[in-house]
């Protein structure tokens, strides 16, 4: 215990945010949306735990019960067993605060608040797209991934495919990108301890030159049904927008387009015949009107707005903008030197608060310097 009575590992004794993410995930009873709101108003997670004993005059509709949860010596000992395995086995720990979190996926209200990753991938690209679909996938589903992906890598070679590594429509979705020269990541259920299926192995390990594993699972954890569930928000949140391929009348894929739809993502669907019965899903999105009925890459790129290697946005003469303040002037800077970004990614990057970055991204937006891409993004027009 430490001199001020609480059970708080010293400081110097662990490496601060990532420590400190991976303990409040392992605390029982804060849940996901619990502890991205910590996070959120306190800043940290480091802030979480230094603060908790007054969480309730922090935040007034946090409980007595919130403290008591975070005071928890086992999430400690588990959190340091676990940056031991992220250094033993290479991985990156990504918490709120790193750069390379996914952007797109922080925005969502039950975001983990910590991500264990294997691989080499940028996840805050202009374009990130999950396609996922029944694992009892038909020809045709199989060779719809195979003919899109080949598509979409001959018109949008930059995007990111994620899907979640699963028998059927998945893994056909990460052979088709690798196929391609796509970059693709898996979203696990377990930790990064093993591979599942197994049978999947061969082609986890050639993502992890273009692409990866990703999952918010210590180690240690297996791939049980409710995991499958809770990776499924992970597919959602990261992408801009959601493909699902095949799909039966109930499944985990109509649930994850459920999430993307709830998450302000794009949702789009590939028709099938009426008698199948792996098409009752895909059909009913459609005809929900809950996804757009798409038949190729094309139709998709189109769909969404995205650029194609044979179709650029004309050029803007800069000459013709307006002149800009120095706050805006920054703003574009940014955006010249790193490209597309995502509005938090902005706001970090400028030390510009989220509200005025919000108002000076409005102008821009007016006097035709930037433009608003799907999933918060924005595009500097040049």
């Amino acid at each position: 215990m430490n001199a001020d009575g609480t059970n708080l590992p010293k400081m110097e004794d662990e490496r601060s945010e990532a420590f400190y993410s991976i303990a409040l995930m392992l605390c029982p009873g804060i849940g996901h949306r619990g502890a991205k709101r910590l996070v959120d108003e306190l800043g940290s997670a480091q802030a979480v735990f230094e603060h908790r004993k007054e969480i309730p005059a922090l935040i007034p509709d946090a409980s007595q019960r919130v403290c008591e949860a975070l005071d928890c010596q086992e999430a400690f000992e588990g959190a340091k067993k676990e940056l031991e395995f992220v250094e033993k086995n290479h991985l990156t720990c990504l918490t709120m605060q790193d750069e390379d979190y996914p952007a797109r996926l922080r925005d969502c209200v039950d975001a983990p608040v910590v991500l264990f990753f294997k691989g080499n991938c940028d996840f805050n690209r202009s374009h990130v797209v999950s396609m996922v679909g029944t694992r009892h996938a038909s020809d045709y589903g199989k060779q719809f991934c195979a003919d899109f992906l080949r598509d979409l890598a001959a018109l949008c070679p930059d995007v990111l495919v994620v899907s979640g590594l699963a028998y059927g429509i998945d893994i056909h979705c990460h052979r088709g990108a690798l196929a391609g020269g796509l970059s693709t990541v898996g979203v696990l259920a377990h930790g990064l301890d093993r591979i599942y299926p197994y049978q999947h192995r061969q082609t986890a390990i050639q993502m992890l030159e273009k692409g990866g594993l990703l999952t918010e699972f210590p180690s240690g954890t297996n791939p049980d049904a409710f995991n499958f569930v809770c990776r499924n928000r992970i597919v959602a949140g990261m992408a801009d927008a959601i493909i699902v391929v095949e799909s039966a009348e109930k499944g985990g894929s109509l649930i994850t387009s459920d999430l993307a739809i709830g998450y302000g993502r794009d949702c789009f669907a590939v028709p099938g015949r009426v008698d199948d019965a792996f098409s009752k899903g895909t059909n009913q999105l459609i005809r929900d009107n809950k996804a757009a009925l798409i038949e190729n890459a094309e139709d998709f790129l189109k769909a969404i707005g995205w650029q194609t290697e044979d179709k650029k946005n004309a050029p803007v003469q800069r000459e013709f903008f307006p002149d800009l303040s120095s706050e805006e002037q920054k703003v574009v800077e940014i955006l010249r030197h790193r490209g597309d970004l995502q509005v938090n990614s902005l706001v970090m990057l400028s030390n510009i608060s989220f509200s005025q970055m919000s108002a000076l991204l409005f102008q821009l937006e007016m006097k035709g310097v930037v433009r608003a891409m799907v999933g918060g993004v924005y595009r500097l027009l040049k």
